[in-house]
């Protein structure tokens, strides 16, 4: 049984990590997904995995940091499949350090992508699934959008406005049957966290296919139910 069967979903980030596993997941539950990412030749290749596991796939260049690209994709995917059912907003990068060492060039290259990027991203999806007459927005936050640590400011910070974005939206969806959660995975094996300063063995490393079956219990959720946030750490973490 396809739990996602033909419903239309955008998953931002999905070149790679957590976003590569949730567009995988998504294309193996029947839906059609659009793959985005600034880097379109690993798209391409997300793509060509979901169609020759019998899915259904496109790729579309964005930077999610640009709001005439996000605007342009959320166009160009309801102009081919006719409507938006799921947008996963992913996209993410991590920099900066000690706040007093960060510069204001690294902090704005995070708040451009992970929180400027998700509001453009969720304004743009909320507009056409508020004229559709629902669909499901899931954000990607973090255990640092929950505490902060020496360090993370920045990054945490992004991600502490994730949440805020996510409530304040999941409110706002309600009446027009949008329904808008979020998931705050801890250490997950993937790019953006091997490229942390955080030291943490690769093997003890949270799997992207977790959080991407996260992504999917979301989505298949019944009509009148809704999670607010999941919290996916790793076995042990400190808190």
């Amino acid at each position: 049984m396809y739990r996602l069967k033909d419903k239309v979903a955008i998953v931002t980030g999905s070149s790679s990590g957590i976003g590569k596993a949730i567009a995988l997941r998504f294309g193996a539950e029947g839906a059609k997904v659009v793959v985005t990412a600034r880097r379109m030749a690993l798209c391409e290749q997300t793509v060509g995995q979901i169609v020759n596991a019998g899915g259904a796939a496109w790729a579309i260049q964005t930077d999610v940091a640009d709001e005439r690209q996000v605007e342009q994709l959320i166009a160009q995917t309801v102009n081919r499949y006719g409507r938006l059912d799921i947008l996963v907003n992913n996209a993410g990068v991590i920099a900066g350090g000690r706040l007093a060492e960060t510069t204001t060039k690294a902090f704005d290259e995070v708040m451009n992508v992970n929180l400027r990027g998700t509001f453009f991203c969720c304004r743009a999806g909320f507009t056409q699934m508020k004229q559709q007459g629902g669909g499901m927005i899931i954000n990607m936050s973090s255990v640092a959008g929950l505490q902060a640590w020496a360090g993370t400011g920045t990054y945490s910070a992004s991600k502490h406005g994730i949440l805020a974005l996510t409530k304040s939206l999941a409110d706002e969806g309600r009446p027009h049957h949008i329904k808008v959660s979020a998931i705050c995975p801890g250490g997950v094996a993937d790019e953006l966290v091997d490229a942390s300063s955080e030291e943490i063995l690769r093997s003890e490393k949270i799997d992207p296919f977790d959080v991407a079956e996260t992504a999917v219990y979301l989505a298949t959720l019944g009509k009148y139910s809704v999670v607010h946030q999941i919290v996916i750490d790793r076995l042990g973490a400190d808190w």
